[in-house]
């Protein structure tokens, strides 16, 4: 993982994880405006609209630049193809924070989101200095746990029935890893 603090970009093998812009409402519309990454999300809406990208894109940078959040565009490091999203949470009270990703589903299956979220893991820990990283996912989306699995995080626990979300109720599943580099 390589990260340029002066472009906020990070570069990993495959992947070049990079903020936002404008242009890339539409390709977050058309890959967001998709029932099986709306089911297995926590917040976005369905149907996701060009309106609905361009306001979530138009905090990034604020947020970003008053360390609140971190929110990456996942692109192919020789193509620039939007792949998804991978966001970092920054709560400074209690220096940790959530990771938070989705992949398009035409790209499922190849590993992206693990590799983005080793690179954001590596960033939260050496650049930001996170004592904590947490992720939480929906005990429907196995896929995602997996993910979790593979950064070598932990299952903390279960939150059951804890959102309702497509006429049920469904658990949350939660993973976190320490900072063991920086104790």
């Amino acid at each position: 993982m390589i990260y340029d603090n002066q472009n906020k970009t990070i570069t990993t093998k495959r992947l070049v994880l990079r903020l936002f812009q404008k242009s890339d409402a539409a390709p977050v519309s058309k890959l967001c405006n998709n029932y099986n990454i709306y089911k297995s999300t926590l917040s976005l809406p369905y149907p996701y609209s060009l309106e609905d990208a361009l306001s979530w894109i138009e905090r990034h940078l604020d947020n970003f630049n008053a360390n609140k959040s971190y929110e990456f565009a996942i692109t192919d490091k020789e193509s620039g193809e939007l792949f998804g999203a991978i966001a970092l949470s920054n709560n400074q009270m209690f220096n940790n924070g959530e990771i938070a990703y989705w992949i398009g589903e035409e790209f499922w299956g190849k590993g992206y989101a693990t590799e983005a979220a080793e690179a954001i893991l590596q960033f939260a820990f050496a650049e930001k200095q996170y004592h904590k990283v947490f992720a939480r996912y929906f005990n429907s989306n196995p896929a995602s746990g997996r993910v979790m699995q593979k950064l070598g995080m932990k299952k903390e626990g279960i939150l059951i029935d804890h959102v309702w979300k497509e006429n049920r109720y469904e658990d949350l599943v939660y993973y976190g890893i320490i900072n063991s580099v920086g104790l």
